[in-house]
């Protein structure tokens, strides 16, 4: 349909040390997905104000900080299911977590908090991913097991006060989500069917809010699908293929704009933009446990974490 994008070839960043790969080791959630035991399962990146970079180990329930030079340490490592994290303006790191729902971790003490652990009176089956709003409403996935034979999905909104409600279910697999810049569109990515839908934001002439959805992007290939979403400074969307070993950058129309393709394994899991003029994509690759760093055209658009607080 479209010409073959301008490739645009990552760089490795930074390696998971071998000192923090647990080598041999099954868990419940590697046993799930079969195959051999992973060293780790990095997921989840996220830049705080000191330019330290955080990702998940969704595999082994850790939580790591990695330097703006490369060193690892671990910041927490309690036996959940961290996937998604993304950091508040007031400098708490928000996780979904697979096991414990929506929970926050203290920068300087790690010291853990139960932020939400269901809707309507029952538990969150499987949280994947969230975003901030502008306005400081948290947006959040829970595929937990669905797929396209089991299409039940959800996606949730909570706003500053802790109020949940509901934007969309009847879902295949929703993953990565990020606002539009403004703020009018969520785009989701649906994992399973390998597609990127937008969900209307904007209130209807009632001042009702009824969440219509319908197909952004349709991706083929790969051994997965579409993950994590980051939006740029232009409208333009940034979407991880994992299991195809690219990052796709499109335009604000969705015309492919280029491939980042991955120097290491084909999982590119999820994506952040850095970098002093935010114009460097960091992306977790979670077959051989690093972080790559390519150079892009158009800035990222700040996100609500770098904007001062209200």
């Amino acid at each position: 349909m479209f010409a073959a994008p301008p490739v645009i070839q990552a760089e490795l960043f930074s390696r998971l040390p071998d000192a923090l790969r647990i080598e041999g080791r099954h868990t419940a959630w590697s046993r799930a997905r079969g195959g051999a035991p992973l060293h780790s399962f990095l997921e989840g990146p996220a830049f705080d104000t000191a330019g330290n970079f955080y990702c998940t180990d969704l595999n082994h329930g850790r939580i790591f900080r990695v330097s703006p030079a490369g060193a690892w340490e671990v910041f927490a490592d309690y036996g959940g299911g961290p996937n998604g994290l993304k950091i508040h303006r007031d400098g708490r790191i928000f996780v979904v977590c697979r096991k414990e729902g929506v929970v926050a971790f203290d920068p300087a003490s790690g010291r853990r908090s139960t932020v939400a652990e269901g809707f309507d009176g029952k538990p969150f089956v499987g949280l994947n991913d969230l975003c901030f709003a502008d306005n400081g409403d948290l947006y959040f996935t829970d595929p937990g097991h669905s797929s396209q034979r089991r299409p039940d999905g959800r996606v949730y909104r909570m706003t500053p006060d802790g109020t949940i409600s509901l934007v969309c279910d009847g879902l295949p697999y929703p993953n990565g989500l990020v606002l539009s810049a403004g703020q009018e569109t969520l785009f989701v990515a649906l994992t399973r069917p390998l597609s990127v839908i937008r969900i209307s934001l904007q209130p209807d002439a009632q001042g009702q809010r009824h969440h219509h959805w319908g197909t952004f992007l349709q991706l083929s290939g790969g051994l997965a699908g579409p993950d994590g979403l980051a939006v740029d400074d232009e409208g333009g969307l940034a979407v991880a293929h994992s299991g195809l070993a690219t990052v796709w950058l499109f335009d604000r129309l969705g015309q492919p704009a280029a491939r980042i393709l991955s120097p290491a394994g084909i999982r590119t899991t999820n994506i952040a933009y850095g970098g002093a003029d935010l114009r460097d994509l960091y992306i977790t690759e979670s077959e051989q446990g690093c972080i790559l760093r390519a150079r892009v055209p158009v800035a990222g658009r700040a996100m609500y974490s770098h904007r001062a607080a209200a």
